[in-house]
């Protein structure tokens, strides 16, 4: 079946109340996230959502230290793509963590974070 609902807008909605949400393709079975409108794998438009853990492991990060115009005021600041538990990858703002101490394999769980009053995905530490 055909998700409509299932947008870019409503996945960073979703994001914002703390739910970090993936669509499944109902052609081929493969995860994307954020949403997309055709399945990286097979081209089919068939999603169905599926709620993610949001816990995962940096698998590569850089620090920006000069950002570019409009978040001047941010930096420094580290953005992470997350390998996350179901085997996804997203990437975010790292929150939570001195710039000194992050390092591939850390592991991380989601937060949602607002930047420029804009919802955001963030990832902080992850409790074991």
């Amino acid at each position: 079946m055909t998700e409509s609902t299932v947008t870019l807008g409503r996945f960073f909605a979703a994001a914002r109340e703390g739910r970090l949400t993936a669509i499944r393709c109902g052609g081929c079975g493969a995860l994307a996230v954020p949403p997309k409108e055709l399945c990286p794998e097979c081209g089919a438009r068939r999603w169905e959502p599926v709620p993610l853990s949001g816990e995962g492991t940096i698998a590569s990060f850089t620090v920006i230290r000069v950002a570019p115009r409009g978040h001047a005021d941010e930096a420094p600041y580290a953005i992470a793509a997350v390998r996350l538990r179901e085997g996804v990858s997203l990437l975010g703002r790292v929150v939570d963590v001195p710039l000194d101490s992050l390092a591939i394999g850390m592991p991380v769980r989601f937060r949602p974070i607002v930047v420029k009053d804009r919802p955001a995905i963030g990832f902080g530490p992850r409790q074991p």
